[in-house]
């Protein structure tokens, strides 16, 4: 069975940096572009940032561009978001999502896996 289980959320204060982590169970992850989105209250689920299989390519949100960073250990099958100079609209639910291919994609239907999401709280 598939799993992806985000983790590292919590509330911190604006300014400051949390760096989150996807653990994936049940696939291998080297096959797979994954993806972090986020879901404010009211909002849809939107794009932050995606990274190929490799690791070799990355793609931002232009409004996390320059603030968050997106790598993978494929050894761990694990995917890292880090996230500095926070701010109160970065305030959502974070999900990771697993796209079985080589190409980049901002669209959720695009993506076949998703996690459980974690909260992040950024306090002004």
């Amino acid at each position: 069975q598939v799993q992806l289980a985000e983790s590292g959320g919590g509330l911190v204060q604006a300014g400051g940096s949390l760096r989150l982590s996807c653990a994936a169970s049940g696939l291998s992850l080297r096959s797979y572009a994954m993806g972090w989105f986020r879901q404010a209250p009211g909002k849809e689920r939107e794009f932050v940032a995606t990274i190929t299989w490799s690791g070799g390519r990355t793609y931002y949100a232009d409004s996390v561009n320059g603030r968050f960073t997106i790598s993978r250990d494929n050894a761990k099958n694990t995917v890292y978001l880090q996230m500095n100079s926070l701010k109160p609209e970065d305030t959502a639910v974070y999900y990771c999502g697993a796209r079985r291919s080589t190409v980049l994609a901002t669209e959720r239907d695009n993506y076949n896996y998703w996690g459980q999401g974690t909260q992040v709280t950024v306090s002004s």
